[in-house]
């Protein structure tokens, strides 16, 4: 019964891999595969650890992060149901060079790598996909780090409000993102101080493009958002 019950799951959260496996592989998922839920705040594998586990974001948000200097973090990528990650250092045959903690209550899939790596041998749509997904991830941050390090302030805030949109949605009002960061990790998410985030904040306030309220932030004028992240 509770193996029925994590097959449903599976198939129908994790249905773009599943649906180019074999039974005999669909199997080897199932006996393999657990659910782990995580806490806020709660870190989901440490930079430098080794990897061992394909993690599949199901429900919540998690982030990939990394510590500069003075032990304030970076934010490199945020997850959303449902993504895959955990295992670009596993292909490398190198540790974690970023850790990722989960950003609200959530729940996981976890494979263990090497049940991965066996798929891989012998499906070739299962190699694809995982090429697929490394190389767009790649594209992305190369992008991305254009971004944060030619933009102005301005600019990298905007693309920081687009990306969540993009990424989480708004909730049932159509306008308010559904994704709560605190000052500091919106700081961190567009690589700058939490001061000079709070202060951009306040100025698309002034200028009508968003409401804030505490963590909660309404996208009032989306169409300038995207002119000021594109330009700025």
């Amino acid at each position: 019964m509770i193996k029925k019950a994590l097959e449903k799951v599976i198939s129908e959260d994790m249905y773009d891999i599943w649906s180019i496996l074999s039974g005999d592989e669909k199997r080897m998922i199932t006996d393999n595969f657990r659910l782990q839920p995580y806490k806020k705040n709660q870190v989901i594998y440490a930079e430098n650890e080794a990897p061992e586990y394909l993690f599949t974001l199901l429900k919540g948000k998690a982030k990939l992060y990394k510590e500069g200097a003075g032990g304030r973090q970076q934010i490199l990528r945020l997850i959303s149901p449902v993504q895959y990650f955990g295992y670009r250092a596993y292909f490398a045959k190198e540790t974690y060079v970023h850790t990722a903690a989960a950003m609200e209550a959530s729940e996981i899939g976890v494979v263990p790598l090497k049940v991965v790596k066996t798929l891989i041998e012998q499906n070739k749509d299962v190699m694809w996909f995982f090429l697929h997904e490394l190389a767009r991830n790649l594209g992305s941050a190369d992008t991305r780090t254009v971004n944060l390090t030619q933009k102005h302030i301005r600019g990298r805030l905007a693309e920081a409000l687009i990306v969540l949109r993009q990424q989480y949605g708004y909730e049932e009002d159509g306008v308010t993102l559904r994704m709560y960061m605190s000052r500091e990790d919106l700081a961190n998410f567009s690589n700058m101080t939490t001061s000079n985030a709070i202060r951009t904040l306040t100025a698309f306030v002034s200028e009508r493009l968003i409401y804030v309220d505490g963590r909660q932030i309404k996208i009032t004028d989306e169409p300038q958002l995207l002119k000021i992240s594109k330009y700025g």
